[in-house]
């Protein structure tokens, strides 16, 4: 089973920064999909952020646009997630993920069929 690997999560200040990192040994996703989520205890996963296979478009949800920002180096086979402004509603578990089946960017959640096991960020307030 292909596993994505994610990194960097912490605990951090109201207003500090982390970035997340996300690689996959074994494999390469160059072209795929990447998206970030992250779930609250209790609720369903939600997006984050999403690049396409190309890394030329991104989108993010409306709560995280402006702070967060997703980036890949495909030369690295890794993604990333550069988090700034943090806010202590974003303390959540944050997975990673790829999409084999599509090159665009894409908030839904089904069509991302590799997961990582999630890294926990912790914001103090």
């Amino acid at each position: 089973q292909v596993q994505l690997v994610e990194s960097g999560g912490g605990l951090v200040q109201a207003g500090g920064s982390l970035r997340l990192s996300c690689a996959a040994p074994g494999r390469t996703f160059s072209s795929y999909t990447r998206g970030w989520f992250r779930q609250y205890p209790g609720k369903e996963r939600e997006f984050v952020a999403t690049i396409s296979g190309s890394g030329d478009s991104t989108d993010y949800a409306s709560s995280v646009k402006g702070r967060f920002t997703i980036s890949r180096d495909d030369a690295k086979n890794t993604v990333y997630l550069q988090m700034n402004s943090l806010k202590p509603e974003d303390t959540a578990v944050y997975y990673c993920a790829a999409a084999s089946n599509t090159f665009v960017t894409t908030m839904t959640r089904r069509r991302y069929d590799y997961w990582g096991q999630g890294t926990q960020v912790t914001v103090s307030s």
